[in-house]
């Protein structure tokens, strides 16, 4: 990929240009619903129903095991969704 305003060759995935600063428009939001995951995590969150739907499945599952970590990991979880840290399985934050 080459940037639109100095022509240098940047990586893919940069958000700007390393030579000029010049952003590319690359999104870092993620195309999931933090309303969704907030629903999710409220009425499911110890089944692990909001990392399910942002695609963790892995944690997912151990939210499963472990009841959302006795109500505490889906209580922290739900923290970091409502001040817009919780990503999705691609890095991206959830923040629509």
């Amino acid at each position: 990929m080459f940037c639109k305003n100095c022509a240098a060759q940047i990586s893919d995935q940069a958000l700007t240009c390393p030579k000029c600063g010049e952003p590319t428009g690359i999104s870092t939001a993620s195309p999931k619903s933090k309303v969704t995951a907030i629903l999710l995590c409220l009425f499911l969150g110890g089944l692990g129903a909001h990392r399910f739907y942002v695609g963790k499945t892995g944690s997912g599952i151990a939210q499963i095991f472990t009841l959302g970590g006795l109500g505490i990991w889906a209580l922290y979880d739900l923290v970091i969704i409502i001040c817009n840290k919780f990503t999705d399985s691609n890095g991206q934050i959830v923040s629509q």
